[in-house]
């Protein structure tokens, strides 16, 4: 009979610092969040490895950590992140081990691995649930890069200490967002089924890697299936440009899709670029010709300053002056509401062009910033001395108020830009180049019509 293991149970502080983090990233940071498919993670207590595709740095696990709020959750995370004394026990009280990599720390510091892998293993025959991102590193796109065997070997490693005789599960998963470097948009976190490792146990003990090779594949598969896999690389730029502009939208409506709805519009992206994959294989002439139209377009866009939405709206001089005139009647609400939520705005935008390299940490140092030092600073100590120097019900509507501000000016930031792009598409001096590019638009829409039907 298997023996039901009770995880570790959450410090108190822990636990303030996960609603702290759960404030920050749901009630600020992301406008909303989905989770689908909550009944297939198995039940606190049960050894579980999830799996998933990793695109999006710290807002991958984190997002998992902070709905997965029933568990002790343990992470492996680079190990050049623990060097600081204070940041290396914070990261382990909050489950996360180090990795430690030859690129990175050198050959001589792999050796350390063997440390976190038997922490990791540990943590499993506790009972508690195990992150892992086979690809070993982020993507800069959206594709599922080629999975390493680390987390089934942490896996049946911890089964073999059990006796085999405690399942362990693999449980696959994907993250997935509207946009990856933006706030106020939209997140979606899938569970599959979770795979038992119980029936694999008697061909383990004989063919170690034959089976975690099977398994593997199974495990990705059942990953690439969940997500959006952008396999043609070639043409990635395109297809994901296609799938952002109009084009991706009508053609969630067309086939009975909810554009606006992040799980509905995954499944029509899902099957928009299989579809374009496809035509590139029976058709690549003519997809060739597509593309080299679609890049065309995509560089005059941008040499403008226009989005591709303008060409659905067409505005006109109206259209621009309404939009200047909700500009200046909110601005009242927008000067109260970014006073005390403007260091949100301006801390990240001063140090991410020198500090960020690689674009898939934007979104990570943008929460970062927001939870250690934007919020502490414009929301914490604000209460704090609202609520000595006045009272409790000041202290509270602040609280209260700060979202609602923090919102208002994004939103209005977001129509101003819109009101700029207004502005460049009906300028007369872009007007001949305006034509061309809804001409070629137009091209390129007529003739996928005419391919993917």
């Amino acid at each position: 009979m298997e023996q039901k293991r009770t995880p570790r149970d959450h410090s108190f502080l822990l636990k303030a610092f996960r609603i702290y983090l759960q404030y920050v990233n749901s009630g600020l940071y992301f406008r909303k969040e989905h989770i689908i498919g909550l009944e297939n993670v198995p039940v606190d207590g049960t050894p579980c490895v999830v799996v998933s595709n990793h695109q999006n740095c710290l807002n991958d696990p984190l997002c998992v950590c902070l709905k997965l709020t029933d568990r002790r959750m343990n992470f492996i995370a680079r190990a050049n992140v623990f060097k600081n004394p204070v940041f290396n026990k914070a990261l382990r009280a909050m489950g996360l081990l180090p990795a430690y990599r030859m690129s990175h720390e050198g050959f001589s510091a792999i050796n350390k691995n063997r440390s976190t892998m038997d922490a990791a293993g540990q943590a499993l025959t506790d009972g508690e649930t195990l992150m892992l991102y086979p690809e070993a590193d982020h993507q800069d796109k959206r594709w599922l890069g080629t999975f390493k065997l680390g987390y089934l070997r942490i896996a049946f490693d911890a089964a073999e200490k059990m006796n085999f005789e405690q399942d362990v599960m693999i449980l696959p998963s994907c993250n997935h967002y509207s946009n990856y470097f933006h706030a106020r948009t939209d997140m979606l976190i899938k569970f599959d089924r979770p795979i038992s490792l119980k029936p694999y146990y008697e061909r383990y003990k004989e063919s170690p890697r034959e089976v975690m090779v099977e398994v593997n594949e199974l495990v990705r598969s059942k990953i690439q299936a969940l997500m959006l896999h952008v396999e043609d690389l070639e043409h990635y730029d395109q297809i994901d440009f296609l799938r952002e502009t109009e084009y991706g939208r009508l053609y969630a409506r067309r086939n009975g899709f909810k554009p606006n709805y992040l799980p509905s519009r995954l499944l029509a992206d899902q099957q928009f670029v299989d579809k374009m994959q496809r035509a590139s294989e029976e058709q690549p002439e003519e997809m060739e010709r597509i593309y080299a139209d679609v890049r065309e377009y995509a560089l005059g866009i941008k040499h403008l300053g226009i989005r591709d939405w303008l060409f659905r709206r067409n505005p006109g001089l109206g259209a621009a002056i309404l939009r200047g005139l909700g500009l200046i009647i909110l601005l009242p609400l927008f000067i109260i509401s970014i006073i005390p939520t403007c260091l949100m705005f301006i801390i990240p935008k001063i140090f991410i062009n020198k500090l960020i390299k690689d674009n898939m940490f934007i979104s990570s140092f943008n929460i970062g910033v927001s939870a250690f030092i934007s919020v502490p600073i414009c929301l914490v100590i604000p209460v704090v001395l609202l609520w000595v120097f006045l009272n409790f019900w000041w202290a509270l509507g602040y609280f209260v108020a700060f979202p609602l501000m923090f919102i208002l000016a994004w939103n209005y930031m977001r129509l101003f830009i819109k009101f700029v792009g207004t502005c460049r598409f009906i300028r007369p001096k872009n007007r001949q180049r305006i034509k061309e590019l809804r001409e070629l638009r137009g091209s390129i829409y007529k003739r996928l019509d005419a391919i993917l039907g």
